[in-house]
């Protein structure tokens, strides 16, 4: 286990007088172990005492796939015929009093089983540092959501040869999920996004039988999962001639990307970008129909801490991983989204999406 995150998590146990950590949301176990699995119905768990070494509890089933890629040495296993909540007791310190949980992953169920049969009189919330350690991405992180992106990119590269008019928005779904399992990810990190003409301007629309056609603005959002981690982008293309307000939209929205990314640097506040990215959409007079925040961080979540709009004052530091994401949507008529994935590093800003962002015409 990481010695930085494991310190992290002692001094937060000490600063709360908590007796344990115990982990149960599988990506904080793979992002703390290294082991990662979905273990459904079954109790998967880290228990990080403040002081001694660390317990992996996870399905009998498991054992074998933890032993291989968890740093944590000592796992303990629970067959289906087990209570995991024994197993759970004895990997836990004795006498314990006060055990920190991530409290939104916690459900009722669990929380009635620990008092129940463990004894423990109260929670504290360890959600907090596991979002600060998060927030600030290793090198290794880093190059994992650069090969997601890398992967991505190639999708999409792939997959707009097989756009065509008279092609629905859902067939192209599954032309380009196919091609993300092709090239190596797990799959999609959300669900996949082509929308076409008006339904382009829908922020969050959903793919159907639409018909792709000549003169539509066609929208790709999309992103994968890869050993962990996600990417996430956006990229908006002509299928054939457009008219000229569909350009002057799409001028302005890659003027906001832009100008937002040439201002990414440490100290700078997740306000200011959006405000940036903002401003030259409504000096290009479509301010209203840019209806969400400029970007959200992503790393293991395609939408994790932070999010940035224009209210959030923290600073950029080193290390966060976020998007750049400006739009325009124009009910009726289509809309437009350029979304980029950003690093910050030391000195400002490092683009981890590198696909062109000029008018394309299919």
């Amino acid at each position: 286990m990481d010695v930085n995150r494991l310190s992290q998590l002692r001094s937060f146990m000490e600063e709360q007088k908590a007796d344990a950590v115990l982990v149960t949301l599988p990506m904080h176990v793979y992002y703390l172990t290294g082991f990662n699995t979905n273990p459904h119905e079954r109790f998967l768990g880290l228990v990080i005492p403040r002081d001694g070494e660390p317990v992996l509890i996870v399905p009998a089933l498991d054992k074998d796939a933890a032993m291989a890629a968890s740093s944590v040495t000592n796992i303990q296993t629970h067959s289906d015929t087990q209570n995991p909540y024994q197993v759970l007791k004895q990997a836990l310190p004795a006498g314990i009093a006060k055990l920190a949980v991530e409290k939104s992953h916690l459900t009722m169920q669990i929380y009635e089983r620990m008092v129940d049969e463990l004894d423990i009189a109260a929670f504290v919330d360890v959600e907090e540092p596991l979002r600060q350690m998060r927030l600030k991405k290793s090198p290794e992180e880093a190059s994992k959501i650069r090969k997601a992106c890398e992967v991505i990119e190639e999708v999409l590269r792939q997959g707009l040869s097989r756009v065509k008019a008279g092609v629905t928005e859902a067939d192209m779904v599954a032309e380009l999920e196919y091609l993300m399992k092709k090239l190596g990810s797990q799959g999609p990190s959300f669900s996949t996004m082509v929308l076409s003409g008006a339904n382009s301007a829908l922020p969050h629309g959903k793919p159907g039988t639409k018909k792709i056609e000549h003169g539509d603005l066609l929208l790709f959002d999309m992103g994968v999962y890869l050993n962990g981690y996600v990417s996430d982008i956006t990229r908006t293309f002509a299928v054939g001639d457009i008219n000229e307000r569909q350009k002057e939209i799409y001028d302005a929205v890659l003027r906001a990307n832009l100008a937002a990314i040439k201002e990414v640097r440490p100290g700078v506040t997740l306000a200011h970008l959006d405000q940036t990215a903002r401003d030259v959409i409504v000096e290009s007079g479509y301010g209203e129909y840019f209806t969400h925040r400029l970007g959200h961080g992503m790393g293991m979540d395609v939408h994790e801490y932070p999010s940035v709009h224009g209210a959030n004052q923290d600073k950029l530091v080193s290390g966060m991983v976020f998007t750049i994401e400006p739009g325009i949507y124009l009910p009726g008529v289509g809309g437009v989204r350029i979304e980029d994935d950003v690093f910050v590093t030391d000195n400002g800003v490092e683009l981890l999406t590198s696909y062109p962002k000029e008018l394309q015409i299919l």
